[in-house]
């Protein structure tokens, strides 16, 4: 598979703690959303590993598409 699914189409709103390191779903086909589950390992797409730096309630991308990954940037609104 190449193509990354769009496990939806709004941002997940999660919250996180200071210093934690977090891997974000880039495939779409994590059962685990918006973290990885290693379901890309038949893909091209890998997780994106992040640590958070402050204690507190962020927006990870459920479409995918986001230039600004693993955050939200609004792309879903033009899918």
């Amino acid at each position: 598979m190449n193509k990354k699914k769009i496990s939806q189409l709004e941002p997940y709103c999660v919250n996180v703690v200071k210093g934690k390191k977090y891997a974000w779903c880039s495939c779409g086909l994590s059962l685990k959303q918006p973290y990885c589950d290693g379901s890309h390992s038949k893909t091209k797409f890998k997780p994106m590993i992040f640590t958070a730096n402050n204690s507190e309630t962020i927006y990870l991308c459920g479409c995918k598409h986001s230039k600004k990954s693993p955050y939200c940037d609004g792309s879903h609104s033009s899918l």
